[in-house]
């Protein structure tokens, strides 16, 4: 993708076409149409169901850097790191008759990767957080090129009001959901200190108690006890068969009340703008230990009560 001269019209019904196979000795070989230098030794891989479910979706993660980007650095660092995790040195190519999608391992070029895009420098001079801004929201509507493996380092190597640089990372959903590349980007990082020295991941949540089912009880409890426990399954069953009605109801006819944030018709051909506003972690911290809840919860309640004053 030449991120320079990328026209900013194309939308993601008009993607490149998805890089095609054509099977031989047997369907038990595959051969890449359209990539470069594909792995051949690598037998191909099955895509998920889930995976092919998110065809047409990718995550774009903005990342605020404190000092000005070492591009060196930075192209070892990508090169050494994600070269290790086959998903992201493959492609997605499908069988000869178009059917199976499979992943096909292909030699990565980290060039192809990071992109440092030719923007207009009067408007980044004037005003750097809204070029930032527009140039990702343009992000949502350019395709990805299927060719080669989908991910994309967007480098924005100019100061704005928050960072002395940014970048924008864009990866196909496919690839793994938000929590689990954000896991991957921390586990990319190393000290400056101490280069060697792993990141230092937190601890995952221990759990206080076992959890079990309500026990039935005893006879000698009484026939109350017995139908309060008899009664908290057939509410459990009542709301699961509810649940599931509305599910499908609402993916057959039942329309979502309208909002500002309900998506119009042919919304996928809209940019999709980015806004963020800085917390301070610090006030984040003096809520938490307030209300005895967790960093998550305090985050999640700010989100809620902002966007319910637009209801």
């Amino acid at each position: 993708m030449n991120a320079a001269g990328a026209d900013t019209d194309t939308v993601l019904r008009k993607r490149q076409l998805t890089v095609r196979t054509t099977s031989s000795n047997g369907g038990n070989g595959f051969r890449v149409g359209g990539g470069k230098g594909a792995a051949a030794a690598t037998p191909p891989e099955p895509v998920s169901p889930s995976a092919r479910l998110l065809e047409d979706f990718f995550i774009v993660v903005v990342i605020g850097i404190a000092t000005p980007v070492n591009d060196p650095v930075a192209r070892a660092g990508i090169a050494a790191q994600f070269a290790r995790y086959p998903r992201f040195r493959s492609i997605q190519v499908t069988d000869e008759d178009g059917g199976n999608p499979r992943w096909v391992r292909t030699t990565l070029n980290v060039d192809d990767h990071i992109i440092y895009p030719e923007l207009d420098m009067d408007a980044v001079a004037a005003d750097p957080d809204k070029a930032v801004e527009d140039y990702v929201a343009s992000l949502s509507t350019k395709p990805m090129d299927e060719s080669r493996p989908l991910w994309e380092f967007h480098v924005l190597d100019f100061p704005t009001s928050e960072a002395a640089a940014t970048t924008a990372i864009r990866v196909h959903h496919s690839l793994g959901d938000g929590m689990s590349l954000l896991t991957l980007l921390m586990a990319c990082t190393r000290s400056a200190a101490d280069p060697a020295r792993l990141p230092a991941m937190p601890p995952q949540p221990t759990r206080t108690g076992a959890i079990y089912a309500r026990p039935r009880p005893p006879a000698s409890a009484g026939a109350l006890a017995f139908a309060a426990w008899l009664w908290s399954f057939v509410a459990l069953a009542w709301h699961t068969v509810v649940d599931v009605a509305s599910f499908f109801a609402t993916t057959m006819f039942l329309k979502d009340p309208h909002t500002l944030f309900k998506r119009v018709k042919h919304g996928e051909f809209q940019r999709k703008r980015i806004v963020h506003r800085g917390l301070s972690f610090d006030d984040v911290k003096l809520v938490k230990n307030a209300m005895n809840c967790t960093v998550n919860d305090v985050l999640v309640g700010i989100t809620y009560s902002a966007l319910s004053r637009y209801y």
